[in-house]
C-alpha cells in the first residue's frame, strides 16, 4: 500500500504505508520544494501537515509527539517549543493566529 497526499487536485505517492509507525512521524520532501510531516495514529488514522514549525521555522513537525486533546483533536506536539498542532486542521491549539498546512491523506 501507498500513502498519497492530495496536491494541487491531484494524489502524489509520498511512501510505502508500512513506513508509517503509529505515534512516530516522517518528513516528506514534495515537488513544490515544502516538506510534509506524516503520521499515523494508533487506531491507524493517517494525517499529513506541513513539516515546518511557524514559530521557529524549522521543520521538525515530523520528529514531534503525538496526543490528543480530552475532544479527541489528534495533535502533534512541536519537539522545540511544545505548541500543539492540530492533525486534521492545521490549527494551532495553544495560538489561534498560527497555524500549518494540512493535507488530505489517503492509502491505496
Amino acid at each position: 500500500m501507498t500513502v498519497e497526499l492530495l496536491l494541487d487536485d491531484e494524489w502524489f505517492a509520498v511512501c510505502d504505508r508500512d513506513r508509517l509507525l503509529p505515534g512516530r512521524g516522517i518528513a516528506a520532501l514534495l515537488p513544490d520544494g515544502r516538506q510534509a510531516a506524516l503520521f499515523a495514529d494508533r487506531q491507524g488514522r493517517l494525517y499529513a501537515v506541513d513539516n515546518r514549525d511557524p514559530f521557529t521555522g524549522a521543520y521538525v513537525l515530523s520528529r514531534g509527539l503525538l496526543g490528543s486533546t480530552a475532544e479527541g483533536r489528534v495533535f502533534v506536539a512541536s519537539p522545540l517549543l511544545k505548541q500543539r498542532f492540530d492533525l486534521s486542521s492545521g490549527e494551532c491549539l495553544d495560538d489561534g493566529e498560527a497555524s500549518v498546512a494540512a493535507f488530505a491523506v489517503r492509502s491505496r
